[in-house]
């Protein structure tokens, strides 16, 4: 497998710098080239024609939102935009993904060597992601279902998703109807994004969208939203169940764990549940879900062609873990019709 192209955008000379040396340093990145405008940029896109693009949102003459948006019209390649994710920073970068990024990756807060080195392991993976997983596809969002009435048969659902995640949840959690089974979200995102995620969930749902408690009940017409970095979220008791956070190690790296989550359903509702695993990157949630589909629960990952990054959905897979594998369009449905009384005739 040839190594991923990276051209690096971005109007600091330092950046551009830093940046490179991260780049360069990782196992199978070349960065074939550097820009500090988008006229730059846009003749080395032509000439280098490269795999992924790295971007800046701020940058003088052209904004990275506006090159963004031509370089997916123009000559679509993978974007994973850089942005300080302040309050203000966060909005622009959701607007990034609506443009169709891959993701939006913050930016240290001091432009030290010590500091890009840190997140030099979590940036490589993501432009070697990106690279493999081409150019994501901008969606429309759906209308809400119109359901008058979910005739609940007490099961409850869990999702879990990476890289593309936010962008899933948004075109997939409004088609839920209003009183939904339970249902647990496990997002592995920046925690700049959560505040703003959960603002656009609670507009656009008809169910009700909160984001996780330790000790909440999971109850009919709710969507909790787990992204807390600091802690596991796991499901206690069964019947009448609660969501528990546990301030504990990570999970072969990783904090939430969806394959912590997904192996307490298993044994607490264990058929009663139905789990998922969304666009992301890595292998978590594969172990978790196999064990939950040895109870007899559905499971279900995203297929590779609307999975923004499909690493997580594939391992999961390949680990045996997955009933169905379907389209993020065709995810809530199958879900949802696993959790009536009476499924629809398929």
């Amino acid at each position: 497998m040839s190594n991923a192209r990276v051209l690096i955008v971005d109007d600091s000379l330092t950046m551009r710098a830093l940046f490179s040396g991260v780049l360069e340093r990782a196992r199978g990145i070349d960065v074939v080239g550097m820009a500090a405008n988008a006229d730059e940029a846009r003749e080395l896109m032509i000439r280098l024609k490269p795999d992924v693009v790295t971007l800046d949102v701020e940058m003088p003459g052209m904004s990275g939102l506006d090159f963004l948006e031509e370089i997916m019209r123009e000559r679509p390649t993978p974007v994973v935009m850089l942005s300080t994710l302040t309050q203000k920073g966060a909005e622009t970068s959701f607007r990034a993904l609506e443009l169709g990024a891959v993701d939006c990756f913050p930016k240290p807060k001091s432009a030290t060597p010590d500091e890009f080195n840190a997140l030099a392991p979590k940036l490589a993976a993501l432009v070697i992601a990106a690279s493999t997983g081409g150019v994501k596809q901008v969606k429309v969002a759906r209308p809400v279902a119109s359901v008058a009435h979910f005739d609940w048969n007490g099961k409850i659902i869990a999702l879990s998703a990476s890289v593309g995640g936010v962008d899933a949840m948004l075109q997939l959690l409004p088609t839920f109807p209003k009183n939904c089974p339970p249902t647990i979200v496990l997002l592995q995102i920046e925690q700049g994004f959560v505040d703003p995620l959960v603002s656009r969930l609670k507009a656009s749902c008809s169910a009700g969208v909160v984001l996780a408690e330790d000790g909440l009940a999971l109850q009919q017409g709710t969507i909790y939203i787990v992204t807390d970095s600091g802690s596991h979220a796991v499901v206690d008791r069964w019947p009448n169940p609660s969501l528990r956070l546990l301030r504990s190690d990570p999970v072969n790296g990783v904090r939430p764990s969806a394959s912590l989550l997904f192996a307490t359903i298993a044994k607490t509702a264990g058929a009663n549940a139905i789990g998922a695993v969304l666009t992301g990157m890595g292998t978590d949630g594969a172990a978790g879900l196999k064990a939950l589909r040895a109870t007899g629960a559905r499971t279900i990952c995203q297929d590779a062609a609307t999975s923004v990054v499909h690493e997580a959905p594939a391992a999961a897979k390949a680990a045996g873990a997955v009933e169905l594998e379907l389209p993020l369009g065709d995810i809530a449905a199958a879900a949802l019709d696993a959790c009536r009384r009476i499924a629809n005739a398929a």
